[in-house]
């Protein structure tokens, strides 16, 4: 075998079992049984893992609790941002449907304090196309903003 297919059976190796597919298991396995160089590196690092396991580790009362506090909190905003998109879903039909009602009854109102005001066509047309779309605009750049002001400050609101 090369050298670079050694390297991939100890790459292999050191991936955890759960993690390969069984192709790869078999391959690991097939190889492992053949090359004598690959085995002891399998039981070499199968005892590290053993020897790592057995090592008692203990964290600082004080990072425990202040860990717990942090996830707690990320679980509080992510549960808050879960709301807010199931609200921010549940108005989008409801703002289309609205739209839809209400784009003739505004067509006709600007039609009529046209002709009440005797403006061109033109005109009252683009004055309903400017109604309609500046709030679009008016939030688009606000929601732009935000966005840039958080990239500026590298933070955003949800990372604590």
């Amino acid at each position: 075998m090369t050298q670079s297919s050694h390297q991939e059976i100890r790459r292999l190796i050191a991936t955890s079992a759960d993690d390969l597919s069984e192709a790869q298991q078999a391959l690991l396995h097939a190889h492992v049984q053949d090359c004598g160089s690959c085995r002891n590196y399998a039981a070499a690092t199968a005892e590290i893992v053993r020897a790592l396991r057995g090592i008692p580790v203990a964290a600082d009362p004080r990072l425990v609790l202040i860990t717990q506090a942090r996830v707690r909190a990320r679980a509080i905003a992510l549960r808050q941002r879960q709301q807010w998109l199931t609200l921010v879903a549940l108005a989008c039909p409801l703002v289309g449907l609205s739209a839809a009602i209400t784009t003739p009854l505004v067509w006709r109102a600007f039609q009529w304090m046209g002709a009440y005001t005797g403006l061109s066509r033109t005109l009252w047309q683009v004055g309903f196309t400017f109604y309609w779309v500046a709030p679009s605009l008016l939030v688009s750049v606000l929601l732009l903003f935000r966005g840039t002001h958080l990239a500026d400050n590298g933070n955003s609101q949800e990372s604590s």
